[in-house]
């Protein structure tokens, strides 16, 4: 009779490996969908100087925000105590791959580069999903779903500001917007606890210091 495979056991050393391979791709490399852009198909739009710029840092934005994602999901993820909710994780990490390249090829099309403070933003976030992590499984997990909430907050304020002949930006987002809403959605059904209201506080003031330094670089 065959014998089951046992999953691989990673040592520390390999843990470390694979987490600098992650952030080395996320900040500095060319992520690749899974999916079709959902822009594929939509028409480009001219767009004057500066609608372009507007576009372009709210584009900026959301990029961050899916470096950030990554980097919380997967400090999440090496601190989880179940396999449910380290795969749960990793999971959604995986569809926000597909939106960081989304980002960074609408960034491309409107001549515009990624922060300059993303090695930055990675690290902080794995610290931050790592700490809350260590807290316990259900509290992981309201992490995810507060995290989402705020995001699919933000995403929501982006559609309506973006230049209105900007179809190719706000399909993208729009996409975005219902994924992140599942994955909040997801996490709640798999046992999230509420957070702290003043953790949530602290988390919407990180979003916005953010959102104000990548608007711009």
């Amino acid at each position: 009779m065959t014998q089951p495979i046992s999953p691989r056991h990673y040592s520390p050393l390999d843990r470390l490996l694979i987490e600098a391979e992650r952030a080395l791709s996320t900040v500095a490399g060319t992520p690749l969908a899974q999916r079709n852009n959902p822009a594929e198909d939509t028409p480009a739009a001219e767009l004057d100087p500066a609608q372009q710029r507007h576009a372009a840092g709210l584009m900026r934005i959301n990029h961050v925000g899916e470096v950030c994602a990554q980097a919380l999901y997967c400090g999440q993820a090496a601190v989880a105590r179940d396999d449910r909710t380290r795969e749960h994780l990793l999971h959604a990490a995986a569809e926000e791959t597909d939106h960081l390249a989304w980002c960074a090829d609408r960034l491309r099309e409107l001549d515009a580069r990624p922060s300059i403070f993303n090695p930055l933003w990675y690290a902080g976030s794995f610290a931050i999903g790592t700490l809350a992590g260590l807290r316990g499984d259900g509290y992981n997990l309201g992490f995810v779903v507060e995290t989402e909430r705020q995001v699919e907050a933000h995403l929501a304020e982006h559609l309506t500001t973006l230049p209105p002949g900007d179809d190719r930006s706000r399909a993208i987002l729009s996409q975005m917007k219902t994924d992140e809403a599942r994955h909040g959605a997801e996490a709640q059904l798999a046992g999230a606890r509420q957070l702290p209201e003043p953790v949530t506080r602290v988390m919407a003031l990180a979003s916005k210091i953010m959102k104000l330094v990548a608007y711009r670089v």
